[in-house]
C-alpha cells in the first residue's frame, strides 16, 4: 500500500461512502462509512483530540500488503493532536490489526476503544514482538471475538506494550474466564472493568492467580454470575493494592461464620443490587465507603472503625442502625425503607443523612426531629418534597415539613402549667 492508504488505514479507513464531521469546541471528530474516495474528510479531524469511526468491515484490506511508513508519514502521525480513537460498528479482521496496530507507535493516542465491534481470524503478532505503544487506556465494549484462553502466545508478543497498559475494559463481551497469563502480563494495570460478563465463581479464582495484577487499585465485577461471597473473598484476596471493588448486580450468597480475609487495601466496596437479605460477612476492616443499596435488608449491625459513608437505600429496614461502631461516619443514606421516625441522638452527629420515601409517623418528636435536621442543613436532596407522611390518619399524604411542631402544639402542658403558675401568683400578690 501507499504510505497515504496505509496511513489512512491507521485513521480508520473504511470500506463505504461517508465523510468526518468536527465540533471545535468540543476538539472532537466523528467519521462514517469512509471510503478511499472520501479519506479526504479526514483532514477536518486534524484539531481534533477525540476521533471516532462508525460503520463499515476492513476485510478488503486483510490480504494487501502494508509497507513501514516513509519519514514524511511518521512526522505526520506525530503531529496528530489526537489522544483518542474509537472504532465503532466494524468488522475487524485481526490479521490486519496485528499489521498496523505497531504504527501507533508513531502518533500521541493514549487510549484505544472498540465499540460493538466484531473481531475474525487471527493475525500474526510476530511485528509485535518488543514494540512499545504509547496507548494506556484500552477498551473493548460489546465486542465478539475468539476467546482469550489458549491465547497465551499472541498475548506474549504484546508484552512490551501489554507490560505498560494502565487501564484495561472489558463490558458486555461475554467474557467466561481470563487467563492467569493475562493478569501476570499486566503488571502495571490499575484498573480493571469486566462489568456484565458470564464470571463465574471457578473462572474467577483462576484469572486472580497468584502473581496476577500486582497494581490492580479498581475492579469491577458488575452483572456477572457471582454466587458466592466467600468465594469472590477468596479468589481476589492475593490483589495487594485493591482499593476499589464493585461488586454490584450479582446474586451473592453470605457464608456464614466465613474466615476468608479481604485485601487490606480495600476501601470503597459496592454491593448494591447483590441479593442480600442479611449484612455479609467478614466485610473490608479498612472500608471507607460501603453500598448496600437495592438489597433485601431488614436490620444492619456493622463494626467498622474507618467507614465514613454508608448507603443503604431501597431495603426493608424498619429501624435505623446503630451508628455507634462507626466512630467516623458522616454520611449515611436512608431512602426508600420502612422507617417511620429517625432517632435523634443516633443521626444528629452526621454531617449529611438522606432518608426520603420513608412512611413517616409525623408525631411531635417525628416530625420535629426531621425539621430539626433539615434546618441544621443535614437532610440531602430531596427535602422537603419527597419527606411524607404516612399516619397518623388526620396528617397522611401531608408533608412532613409542613406539620405544626410548635412548643403550644406538640407540648401545652409546658405552656398551660407555667401560666397557670403565674396567674396563681398573681392572684395570690392581689389579695
Amino acid at each position: 500500500l501507499s504510505t497515504q492508504v496505509a496511513a489512512a488505514l491507521l485513521l480508520g479507513l473504511l470500506g463505504a461512502e461517508g465523510r468526518c464531521f468536527l465540533n471545535r469546541t468540543q476538539e472532537h471528530c466523528a467519521c462514517y462509512n469512509l471510503s478511499e474516495e472520501s479519506a479526504g474528510s479526514i483532514v477536518q479531524c486534524l484539531p481534533a483530540t477525540v476521533v471516532e469511526f462508525w460503520g463499515g468491515e476492513l476485510q478488503s484490506y486483510a490480504a494487501q500488503p502494508i509497507k513501514d511508513l516513509d519519514p514524511a508519514a511518521i512526522d505526520m502521525l506525530g503531529s496528530l493532536l489526537v489522544r483518542k480513537i474509537v472504532f465503532g460498528d466494524l468488522l475487524v479482521p485481526e490479521e490486519l490489526l496485528a499489521r498496523v496496530l505497531r504504527f501507533f507507535s508513531y502518533t500521541h493516542v493514549q487510549e484505544l476503544a472498540f465499540e460493538s465491534c466484531t473481531f475474525v481470524g487471527q493475525g500474526d503478532w510476530q511485528q509485535m514482538a518488543g514494540q512499545e505503544l504509547p496507548i494506556l487506556a484500552l477498551r473493548f465494549h460489546e465486542v465478539r471475538s475468539a476467546p482469550l484462553a489458549g491465547r497465551e502466545q499472541d498475548l506474549s508478543l504484546l508484552g512490551s506494550w501489554l507490560q505498560a497498559l494502565q487501564e484495561l475494559t472489558l463490558t458486555s463481551c461475554r467474557v467466561a474466564s481470563l487467563p492467569c497469563a493475562i493478569g501476570r502480563l499486566l503488571r502495571a494495570l490499575r484498573s480493571l472493568d469486566l462489568a456484565d460478563n458470564s464470571l463465574g465463581d471457578e473462572s474467577l479464582g483462576a484469572a486472580f492467580c497468584g502473581d496476577a495484577f500486582p497494581r490492580l487499585q479498581q475492579l469491577s465485577l458488575r452483572h456477572n454470575l457471582l454466587t458466592s461471597y466467600r468465594g469472590v473473598c477468596r479468589s481476589l484476596r492475593l490483589l495487594p493494592q485493591l482499593q476499589h471493588l464493585d461488586l454490584s448486580q450479582n446474586k451473592l450468597l453470605p457464608a456464614p461464620g466465613s474466615s476468608c480475609q479481604w485485601p487490606p487495601s480495600l476501601r470503597n466496596f459496592n454491593l448494591s443490587s447483590a441479593g442480600l437479605d442479611k449484612v455479609p460477612t467478614p466485610l473490608p476492616h479498612g472500608l471507607e465507603v460501603l453500598d448496600m443499596s437495592h438489597n433485601h435488608l431488614r436490620t444492619v449491625d456493622i463494626s467498622l472503625s474507618f467507614l465514613k459513608k454508608l448507603f443503604l437505600s431501597q431495603n426493608v429496614l424498619q429501624a435505623t442502625p446503630s451508628t455507634g461502631n462507626c466512630p467516623v461516619l458522616d454520611t449515611l443514606n436512608l431512602d426508600g425503607n420502612l422507617l417511620t421516625e429517625l432517632p435523634w441522638e443516633e443521626v444528629k452527629r452526621l454531617k449529611e443523612l438522606a432518608a426520603a420515601g420513608n412512611p413517616y409517623h409525623c408525631s411531635c418528636s417525628g416530625a420535629g426531629g426531621l425539621q430539626a435536621l433539615a434546618s441544621r442543613g443535614q437532610l440531602g436532596q430531596g427535602w422537603p418534597q419527597d419527606y411524607v407522611c404516612q399516619s397518623p390518619p388526620n396528617y397522611q399524604g401531608r408533608l412532613v415539613g409542613s406539620v405544626p411542631v410548635s412548643v403550644v402544639q406538640c407540648h401545652p402542658a409546658a405552656v398551660i402549667v407555667p401560666i397557670c403558675l403565674l396567674l396563681t401568683l398573681l392572684g395570690t400578690a392581689g389579695v
